[in-house]
């Protein structure tokens, strides 16, 4: 036998100081609870009970909204009780020691997401939806992480699946039949009806990648030679004063991180220390921040004085890049050298080996809607639409896994049934582990720490 649901609480609303706290409970029979906070009132499902919220001598501790949901009409399945009082950190800590004297404890980080999962109230997919919600980072963001709230992902995976329990139905039901197989496999259009499911995961799958981009963003650092004007691109790009200009080398000691909003995409900029040797221990330690920063980048932003070229500074700092590192070669000052504001995206006219060369002023924001747009380039980024959801990497290495082993389906022969089957097999098991229908444990406990406590 299980042992008993313990009834969990915390409070939901965030640290500090607000007009309205709530602390919220979820368990079984929450009703003589919520009557010894209430002073014996017995709340209606769905009806604001405004009421005091009272301690164990009958004392009030708050007074305020007791909202009961009766199970399993409720965001977890289970009896939920919302207390919405007045937002300071004292009362709401009162109040919810008040719920652990009536025997409940307090919730983990996810714990009230993780009970409506188990209690299929929402997939996993839709799970994770509520905490990126929670962590969105732009508008593009928020609106994808809701539709997939709403179940839009999940409804594209249940697709995939139902079509792939389809196929493996009528691939199995031959193994009973060998002498027949072939002549029922053509005669049902399973290689037909194969194609057309990959074409459907690849879409998915490209949509997924999409929403990827916009979920986790990207990360941008700027390298160069000292006083090559990294600082003063990053001001630029930020709208505001983050860095600190000057004309001496090395005034930019440690990593300075700044967040923009490109096309609805939030993009990481990191201004690096001059990444030059140093006998300043305190410029060492940044020094050593921006190379890992540099290892951690999607794009580098190399900013080279066209006055110099390619210097033994600036090419010892090209030599230390990583070879996968996508680059763009950054000329700024153009109200210094002369030269023409403009992309150029042959890669012929690079001297770092970049694909791209803009040729901009940080100074005058010349040129500045070219960088955006040749970053959005860099990583694939189509623009925002309907058909886009919010994806994690787990999402796409479940659907490129599954993608594989339709490959691998596509190439077994006539012959070869039961390794057809089996790659359908683990193909649904890839796309199935997306929803959580079958997840490991260890998956769900590493997925639920990462939410807030209370949600």
């Amino acid at each position: 036998m299980s042992a008993p649901t313990p009834t969990i609480a915390a409070i939901a609303t965030a640290p500090g100081r607000g007009g309205v706290g709530v602390v919220r409970i979820s368990g079984k029979n929450l009703l003589p609870l919520a009557q010894q906070i209430s002073g014996g009132k017995t709340p209606k499902p769905r009806v604001a009970l405004y009421t005091d919220f009272l301690d164990s001598d009958g004392q009030a501790i708050d007074n305020g909204l007791l909202l009961y949901f009766a199970a399993p009409a409720s965001f977890t399945g289970e009896d939920v009780i919302e207390l919405q009082g007045h937002g300071g950190p004292v009362v709401m800590d009162m109040l919810l020691q008040r719920c652990l004297q009536l025997d409940a404890r307090m919730a983990e980080p996810g714990e009230f997401t993780k009970r409506a999962f188990l209690n299929n109230k929402l997939d996993l997919a839709q799970a994770e939806s509520v905490a990126d919600l929670i962590d969105a980072s732009s508008r593009s963001a928020a609106r994808m992480a809701v539709r997939s709230l709403k179940g839009a992902f999940s409804q594209h995976i249940h697709a995939l699946v139902d079509e792939l329990i389809t196929l493996r139905m009528l691939v199995e039901a031959t193994l009973d039949f060998p002498e027949e197989d072939i002549d029922f496999l053509e005669a049902a259009d399973a290689r037909g009806k194969l194609a057309e499911l990959q074409g459907r995961l690849k879409t998915v799958l490209a949509s997924a990648e999409q929403g990827a981009i916009l979920r986790e963003g990207m990360n941008v650092v700027l390298v160069g030679a000292p006083n090559v004007g990294k600082s003063s691109l990053l001001n630029a790009l930020a709208g505001d004063d983050i860095a600190i200009v000057t004309d001496i080398a090395g005034t930019t000691r440690d990593t300075v991180r700044e967040q923009i909003t490109l096309d609805g995409v939030p993009v990481h900029i990191i201004d690096t220390a001059g990444l030059r040797e140093t006998d300043d221990v305190v410029e060492k330690i940044g020094i050593e921040r921006s190379h890992k920063a540099v290892q951690e980048a999607d794009v580098a932003l190399i900013l080279i004085d066209p006055r110099e070229g390619i210097n033994a500074k600036t090419q010892a700092i090209l030599d230390s890049l990583p070879d996968n590192l996508k680059k763009i070669e950054i000329h700024n000052k153009t109200d210094l050298t002369g030269e023409t504001v403009e992309m150029l995206s042959d890669g012929l006219n690079t001297a770092s080996g970049a694909d791209t060369l803009i040729r901009l002023s940080a100074k005058t924001g010349e040129g500045l809607d070219l960088l955006k747009q040749a970053l959005l380039q860099e990583i694939g980024w189509q623009g925002e639409s309907e058909s886009l959801f919010l994806a994690r990497s787990r999402h796409l290495t479940a659907l490129s896994a599954a993608e594989a082993e339709l490959e691998n389906a596509a190439l077994c022969g006539n012959n070869q049934i039961e390794l057809l089957a089996e790659h359908l097999r683990l193909a649904q098991t890839a796309c199935s582990e997306i929803t959580g229908e079958f997840t490991a444990d260890d998956l769900l406990g590493v997925i639920f720490s990462r939410f807030c406590i209370g949600k």
